[in-house]
């Protein structure tokens, strides 16, 4: 186990050990020919002229696994995936960051990688929707974008010459993450997907799945067209007008607060991922679900969840669900 440490009794510790014994009988029992631990031999053809990839070895004529992982054959290429392993970006990713500096005509981001990522400027969405060559003002007004420790999602866009990442915001969707929580959790739990962005209509709260093991719990905002502008202004300032501006920005500081039952599923979905990372799950959205209303069921508050009791319960309830799941495919 990874991230909380559980303080389980001997009742929970034989429950956990009961179902994490049947999760692996029935991996293995579905991957068994994938899956290979170290000095185990990959069955492959010979004569086919076979290329040994990461992960393999020739040993005494057989070709055999140096790491624990999934079997991968790409044509003649025979190769072992680590199951646990550094978050390895490919263009396309959609991930999650924190702004370390503002240089010029870029930000430095980390990203959860060996090396800080780079967003340029011109790479950017700019907040007046203007598509346009980047200008000395736009430059001067970067941190009125992006500055230090603002959480931003962005997507690969290319490797640079130093091996460093170059990033892209380019659509409405990417930009500036607030009224949230930032999560930390191993990359290899979270998969490649088509879909990484996910609202959650039901409880107001957009969820990102970063492939680099960001992931941002936040209340939903709506994507605003700043080219619309209000058509009455007043010429003239007076009394009645200041004390609408003053009601109106009384108006507009009561908005940005986030409700109460918001914030309460926020953290409830935050402990739910945490839970699933310390007993090592994948994490998707329809398990993040289950385990929020296994939660709301059972009357479980929001500091409960990170105790041992519930992880126990949702080891348990996983291990239902695949049992069922494979039950049905035969």
């Amino acid at each position: 186990m990874r991230g909380m440490e559980l303080s389980l009794n001997h009742t929970q510790k034989l429950r956990l050990q009961r179902a994490l014994e049947s999760l692996e009988s029935l991996s293995s029992g579905t991957n068994s020919n994938a899956s290979v631990t170290v000095a185990d031999s990959i069955p492959v053809n010979q004569e086919d002229g076979v290329l040994k990839g990461h992960g393999t070895t020739d040993l005494d004529g057989e070709v055999v696994a140096t790491v624990c992982g999934v079997i991968e054959r790409v044509n003649k290429l025979v190769y072992v995936r680590t199951l646990r392993a550094r978050y390895k970006p490919e263009v396309g990713d959609i991930i999650v960051g924190r702004v370390l500096e503002v240089a010029p005509k870029r930000w430095r981001l980390e990203i959860n990688f060996s090396q800080d990522a780079v967003l340029m400027l011109s790479s950017m969405n700019l907040p007046d929707g203007i598509q346009r060559r980047r200008t000395a003002v736009d430059e001067l007004n970067m941190r009125s974008i992006f500055e230090e420790n603002d959480v931003v999602s962005a997507e690969v866009r290319d490797f640079m010459r130093d091996g460093s990442l170059q990033l892209q915001a380019r659509s409405q969707k990417y930009g500036k993450l607030e009224r949230g929580q930032l999560l930390t959790i191993s990359p290899y739990l979270v998969k490649r997907r088509k879909q990484h962005f996910h609202h959650l209509e039901k409880y107001g709260i957009d969820l990102i799945l970063g492939c680099n093991g960001f992931i941002w719990v936040g209340e939903h905002v709506e994507v605003k067209d700043d080219m619309v502008e209000d058509e009455h202004t007043p010429t003239k300032p007076d009394a009645k007008s200041n004390k609408s501006q003053i009601s109106q920005s009384l108006e507009e500081q009561e908005q940005t607060y986030t409700p109460l039952e918001t914030r309460q599923y926020i953290c409830r979905i935050a402990n739910a991922i945490r839970v699933l990372s310390t007993l090592g799950f994948s994490i998707t959205l329809d398990v993040i679900l289950e385990i929020l209303d296994l939660s709301t069921k059972n009357g479980i508050d929001i500091h409960e969840m990170l105790g041992a009791e519930f992880c126990v319960l949702v080891a348990e309830k996983e291990a239902e669900r695949r049992s069922l799941s494979t039950r049905k495919k035969r």
